[in-house]
């Protein structure tokens, strides 16, 4: 049986079918004089699900575990992980947490965090595999004037809608109240970027991002980069689109928010919806795949702010702080996805001036301090990356490997 999927700017509808012959497919109705008009002069675009309904309820049946929060959607995320990234999971000796001493820890040390069940955890898994990062979710760690730490996260902000939280707090949270088995990394900031780092920018830029709403308007855009190298079989833009047009007609507020003003962005235009947006791109000799490829700009402010992602809140803040100086002008750090943030060459890379607590009972050195987590976290490419400019606007991210241009 072959599943067979229609789709114009303005629907998406599926049939299937059991025999090998000609079929029809029916329209009963237009969405109205635009759909008419675009069938008339473009056609339908017609795609076959090659896995047929087998093959596709298989594929859902793998997908819909990774959200549960039970142990079945732990061992079903660490499962994904392993066959479609290569992932290890090796399990760490005990104690899971480690007994920090927060004097250690300065302004500027990275915060890479990967959760592995419920809700976050599956989001999380899906992100990992299709941008090739071995962490979810991000935040940075910031003292005040008087020396007291906190944690800045955007996505994890406190009842007055800041992002920067106390340190015990954050990490109450983290040890005590966070379900989805956070396992968690510190990454120290090397001592020359450590010196670089400006602490009254920084707290300037996470004071600016006080009240605003995570950055839904630019995260799937960090991760697209080319036209067919970034999607993990069985994705690529027409999917894309697809998804996004049943979902503008479910949810089309949501829609907006996610992907409608970053695409009007794009563009140049202003206020256009998803089926509007997909006839302009193609009246203009382009297509869906080539306009989801244009780089998302630092500058940019939506209609209800700066929009930051977690690793776009960090980087943001590491720019402000002068940590991109001098090319930050020719960089855009909302392209970035957790990868390319932790690859960065920003990192302590002598382990004798790490912490004396980190990895403590580990007998496998890292080159960064796990601070929780059951099993050992694995950050390939840690370390690594020399700044250049227009970095991480045009790399291949595809599976396992996700190997990539040197000057991407």
């Amino acid at each position: 049986m072959d599943i067979y999927v229609f789709a114009t700017p303005y629907r998406v509808t599926w049939d299937y079918y059991f025999l090998s012959r000609e079929h029809t497919f029916q329209f009963k109705e237009w969405e109205g004089k635009a759909e008419f008009e675009y069938v008339k002069s473009r056609g339908v675009s017609i795609f076959l699900m090659q896995a047929g309904m087998l093959g596709t309820l298989q594929a859902l049946w793998d997908v819909f575990p990774l959200f549960s929060n039970t142990g079945w959607g732990e061992k079903s995320n660490i499962g994904f992980l392993n066959k479609h990234m290569g992932a290890s999971f090796e399990q760490r000796p005990q104690p899971w947490v480690t007994n920090i001493s927060i004097d250690d820890i300065h302004s500027g040390d990275f915060l890479a965090i990967s959760k592995i069940r419920g809700r976050w955890g599956g989001f999380e898994t899906l992100e990992k595999w299709v941008s090739g990062a071995y962490a979810g979710h991000t935040a940075v760690c910031l003292r005040d004037s008087e020396g007291k730490l906190w944690v800045g996260e955007s996505g994890h902000d406190n009842d007055q809608g800041e992002d920067v939280i106390a340190w015990d707090e954050w990490w109450e949270f983290e040890l005590n109240k966070d379900d989805s088995n956070p396992h968690i990394a510190l990454l120290p900031l090397h001592p020359d970027m450590r010196a670089k780092f400006n602490e009254t920018a920084a707290w300037e830029y996470a004071e600016s991002m006080n009240g605003k709403p995570y950055g839904y308007h630019n995260m799937l855009f960090s991760w697209i980069d080319t036209i067919d190298a970034n999607y993990p079989p069985p994705l690529d833009a027409h999917v894309v689109a697809s998804v996004m047009t049943v979902w503008n007609q479910m949810q089309p507020a949501y829609a907006a928010n996610m992907w409608n003003e970053a695409l009007n962005k794009r563009l140049g235009t202003e206020g256009l919806d998803l089926p509007d947006l997909l006839v302009e791109t193609e009246m203009r000799g382009s297509s869906f795949a080539e306009l989801l490829t244009i780089p998302e700009q630092d500058d940019w402010v939506y209609s209800d702010g700066k929009s930051a992602s977690c690793v776009a809140f960090v980087l943001e803040m590491y720019k402000a702080a002068g940590l991109f100086d001098p090319i930050s002008s020719s960089i855009q750090v909302t392209e970035f996805t957790i990868k390319d943030a932790y690859s960065l060459k920003f990192f302590e890379n002598n382990s004798s001036r790490l912490p004396k607590w980190c990895n403590d009972g580990d007998n496998v050195e890292l080159p960064f301090c796990q601070i929780r987590g059951r099993y050992r976290m694995e950050l390939p490419g840690y370390n690594t990356m020399d700044l250049y400019p227009h970095m991480n606007e045009r790399c291949p991210s595809l599976p396992p490997k996700y190997s990539r241009l040197s000057d991407c």
